[in-house]
């Protein structure tokens, strides 16, 4: 009798396994794959949503253990290139320069939906549209980068090349640079250095990539082989981030308190400004489905890039990126 119950008590103990599958419920593995995360970028308020889904145990539901490496954004693209890592976070340019060098990277997760980078300039420079860059003396970071490609694309928009302005390298010194009129107009993050301008008391305009074309920005990107012997990790990764997205844009208020554990001294800095760098990042992420890169996205960014000689010839797209990891 008691064999009876030991069996019958196994039997329904694996139906209620089955049952919770059916119904689509998320089961952690025994045992949790451990991700070591390369960012591109300091830890930062715009990391919000891996913040969120930390906080909220997102990663460990999805069997996850995540490490957060700061390190530089190419860094990440050679490391899951040489499969050293399975992820990396990097901007759409750097996948199809790698694949270019034959580094197997496959984009798998559009979270940024526009391209970030834009042209600030001093309302009295009357900068208001790619074709009066013409004659300017424009700072930027370096010939590098997504800031280098934000520009070109802005510059070919009007018909321009490099030879009809100035470029100066300036690093990362936009704010100060322009508001001391080293330059006359300098490229940054539109989500980013603007608040700054305009919390010192300085007018500026802003021309965006973004209002007027579609590049593929910052995403999550992994490589052939791991899609090939793991699809379910890169599926369950997607999901995490997209549940932690979703807190973000569902209660901003509570993903800005919960970022001061994870950045240091975010609760010591402007406030206002951080947050407002956290609401303009938002407008970034929002889309009919989180998740999604669109084709045109590459296309074009493939334009740029062939024009720009860092590509010499075109590439297969549908082997750059992927939608089949969002779930619907």
């Amino acid at each position: 009798m008691n064999i009876r119950r030991a069996w019958l008590s196994i039997f329904l103990l694996f139906i209620a396994a089955c049952s919770s599958s059916q119904n689509g419920e998320e089961s952690t593995p025994a045992e949790l794959d451990r991700i070591r995360l390369p960012m591109g970028f300091i830890p930062n308020v715009q990391y919000a949503p891996f913040y969120m889904a930390v906080e909220e145990g997102y990663f460990t539901d999805n069997g996850i253990e995540i490490e957060f490496d700061y390190s530089y954004e190419t860094d990440g693209v050679t490391l899951v290139g040489a499969e050293d890592l399975q992820f990396a976070l990097v901007s759409g340019e750097q996948v199809l320069l790698a694949r270019a060098q034959g580094l197997p990277v496959v984009y798998v997760l559009g979270w940024w939906q526009d391209y970030p980078v834009g042209i600030a300039a001093k309302v009295e420079e009357e900068i208001l549209s790619p074709e009066d860059l013409a004659g300017k003396r424009i700072g930027l970071p370096g010939l590098f980068g997504a800031s280098y490609i934000g520009l070109r694309a802005l510059l070919n928009e009007a018909g321009l090349d490099e030879d009809d302005v100035t470029l100066d390298s300036i690093g990362f010194n936009q704010v100060e640079a322009l508001a001391t009129d080293q330059e006359q107009a300098v490229v940054i993050y539109a989500n980013n250095e603007p608040i700054q301008l305009a919390a010192l008391g300085y007018e500026i305009d802003l021309v965006r990539v973004a209002d007027y074309l579609q590049l593929a920005s910052n995403g999550l990107i992994t490589n052939e082989a791991t899609i090939a012997t793991d699809a379910d990790l890169v599926r369950r990764m997607n999901r995490a981030f997209l549940r932690g997205l979703d807190d973000v844009l569902a209660d901003p208020d509570r993903a800005f308190e919960v970022s001061k554990k994870y950045v240091e001294n975010l609760d010591q800095a402007d406030q206002d400004i951080q947050r407002e760098v956290l609401d303009a990042s938002i407008a970034f992420w929002r889309a009919e489905q989180p998740g999604y890169t669109a084709p045109e996205a590459w296309e074009n960014m493939q334009a740029i890039l062939l024009d720009m000689g860092l590509l010499s010839q075109e590439l297969d797209l549908t082997q750059a990126y992927t939608n089949e990891f969002i779930d619907e």
